[in-house]
């Protein structure tokens, strides 16, 4: 090594190499107040607004314009008059936002916030499925790529699944994809027999029926929430199954002062901050999605910086992913 010098080591963005002796001595990370100061100066200059799912890390949640749902989060997308959008949750969210608003600027804070259920399902599988099913409705979960979306006749969240299914007429034979939990949940609620694609939350997935009972055990008179992408045994044993802004609604209306929180760890956090009187008990203590916490307040700063990463899409999966969350907004 010349000089004695440090290796180097490369920036943000991955390109350019900076050693570290450079690093240290120039370069000292700011504190948090700082950066939401920075932050909150160049939403003003770009005319942007934060969005972030209910699962993030609770200073990106902190910082954000809205938490919510991936519905609430939708129609959000649906109805600003911001010029740039920052998505804090996975990139399929974005892409959401994105198809929703196709002449804005969709900004992720890093790419890699992928999501494994939505990896699970392809075009491809969607043409499969129709030809295997002549006639079928193919109901997507927003937990898709937009090139699914694109491909389906109409799309839903957690929070809606069930009033979209419902209104299919009952002689119309319904493709469900991808996720299969989610789809057992719909198919219970609303008496239909769905044809379901075999994906699944992987995070929600570690989520056990003994997990329940052993909640219950040690804490007597709980209340106990759980997610429909949990499995069919989990929910069952629940008192609420929802989306992550209806258990937030369920939790304040509730007069328990203890709940078993059967989702993403990162709920807990809102649920802590809006109801400070009350003990939540994670189901799962492990049930964190490593995709969501990838966000935090520098990439978001560096995000408002560079106007980068940007979310772009072909125009055609745009339009057609657009006619099939259009139909879900209008019967939400």
């Amino acid at each position: 090594m010349p000089n004695g010098s440090f290796p180097g080591i490369f920036d943000r963005e991955g390109k350019t190499m900076k050693t570290f002796e450079t690093l240290v001595r120039t370069e000292t990370a700011p504190d948090a107040e700082e950066l939401v100061d920075k932050i909150r100066v160049l939403k003003e200059r770009h005319r942007a607004i934060i969005l972030a799912h209910n699962y993030q890390i609770g200073e990106v949640q902190d910082v954000a314009d809205l938490i919510g749902d991936s519905l609430e989060l939708a129609r959000y997308a649906a109805t600003t008059e911001a010029d740039v959008i920052v998505f804090c949750g996975v990139h399929f969210m974005a892409e959401t936002a994105k198809i929703l608003n196709p002449s804005r600027k969709v900004l992720v804070p890093d790419l890699k916030a992928g999501c494994p259920m939505s990896d699970m399902i392809t075009p491809e599988e969607v043409d499969r499925l129709r030809r295997e099913n002549p006639g079928a409705i193919v109901v997507t979960y927003v937990n898709s790529p937009a090139a699914v979306k694109a491909k389906s006749d109409i799309c839903c969240t957690s929070a809606n699944a069930v009033r979209i299914v419902s209104s299919i007429p009952k002689e119309t034979p319904i493709i469900f994809i991808p996720d299969q939990f989610l789809g057992d949940y719909v198919q219970r609620a609303t008496g239909r027999q769905l044809i379901l694609f075999e994906g699944f939350c992987p995070t929600h997935m570690r989520i056990m029926a003994s997990d329940i009972d052993q909640a219950r055990q040690e804490h007597p008179g709980a209340f106990v929430i759980a997610h429909p992408e949990c499995q069919p045994d989990v929910a069952k044993k629940a008192d609420v199954v929802s989306s992550t802004s209806r258990m937030a609604t369920a939790v304040r209306e509730n007069p328990a002062q203890k709940v078993v929180v059967g989702t993403e760890l990162g709920m807990i956090y809102r649920l802590q901050k809006e109801n400070p009187d009350k003990e939540f008990i994670p189901a799962c203590s492990s049930c964190d999605c490593a995709n969501m916490k990838v966000n935090s307040l520098e990439k978001i700063l560096w995000a408002l910086e560079d106007m980068s990463p940007e979310i772009t899409l072909p125009e055609g999966i745009l339009k057609d992913a657009r006619r099939a969350l259009d139909r879900m907004i209008e019967l939400s």
